[in-house]
C-alpha cells in the first residue's frame, strides 16, 4: 500500500512570532522531521496558505476585529489577522522544517473571495487545489497528516482526505491547536476520530 505524508502549513505566520502564531507550533517540526528520517513514504507533500493581501478572510479588509465572524459567500468566515500573504517571510515554510524529501506543494487560499482551510479544496468546495488529483495519480492508498493548525487546517485537510476514500492517520505529537477557545483542539479530535481518522499518538 502505498502511502504519503501530508504536512500543513508549517509556516512563519503560524510558528512562534508570527502573524497567526500557534501555541507551540515550533515544538512539532522535530517530530515532523524524525518522521521522514525514519519513515520511507511515496509522497511528501507540503500545503502552502498563499494569500493575496486582500483576501476577505482578513479582518482588515472587512473593517472587522479579529475574532469577528461574518458570513462570506454563504458560508461563516472567522475574521483572521493577515497572514501567509503571498511572496512575504509569513508564508515561507519554517526555515526548520526539513525539505530534503518533499515531492510536491500545493498552494491554498489564492482565490480572494474563499478561505481554504482544507489541502484539497476551498471551504465552499467550489475549488479543487488539486492535492486528490496528485495522490491518486501516483496512487497513493495511505495518507499521514502533521502540521498546523489542528483544529483548522489540519482537521479540514484530514476530514477530506477521507471523504476522498484515503485511510487517514493524524500523528497527535505533530500537530498543535490554535485554540481561539480552550476545548477546540480537544473537540477537533473527537471530531475527527468520529469521521474514521486513526490518531497516533
Amino acid at each position: 500500500m502505498k502511502k504519503a505524508l501530508i504536512i500543513v502549513d508549517v509556516q512563519n505566520d503560524f510558528c512562534e512570532g508570527g502573524a497567526l502564531a500557534v501555541p507551540e507550533a515550533n515544538e512539532v517540526i522535530p517530530y515532523i522531521n524524525l518522521l521522514m528520517e525514519e519513515n520511507e513514504y511515496d509522497q511528501i507533500v507540503l500545503t502552502q496558505d498563499w494569500h493575496p493581501a486582500d483576501h476577505k478572510s482578513f479582518a482588515s479588509n472587512n473593517n472587522r476585529k479579529v475574532g469577528e465572524s461574518i458570513i462570506l459567500n454563504g458560508v461563516p468566515q472567522f475574521m483572521w489577522p493577515d497572514h501567509c500573504v503571498q511572496g512575504t517571510f509569513g508564508a515561507e515554510f519554517h526555515k526548520d522544517l526539513n525539505r530534503d524529501k518533499v515531492t510536491h506543494i500545493i498552494q491554498k487560499g489564492k482565490n480572494t473571495e474563499i478561505d481554504s482551510y482544507s489541502g484539497f479544496q476551498d471551504n465552499n468546495h467550489f475549488m479543487k487545489t488539486g492535492l486528490d488529483d496528485f495522490l491518486k495519480y501516483h496512487e497513493i492508498q495511505l495518507l499521514e497528516v502533521v502540521g498546523l493548525a489542528m483544529d483548522y487546517c489540519v482537521k479540514f485537510t484530514c476530514t477530506d482526505a477521507v471523504a476522498n476514500g484515503y485511510i487517514t492517520c493524524l500523528h497527535f505529537n505533530g500537530t498543535k491547536a490554535v485554540n481561539v477557545k480552550p476545548e477546540n483542539g480537544r473537540d477537533a479530535i473527537y471530531d475527527m476520530i468520529q469521521k474514521g481518522i486513526t490518531v497516533l499518538g
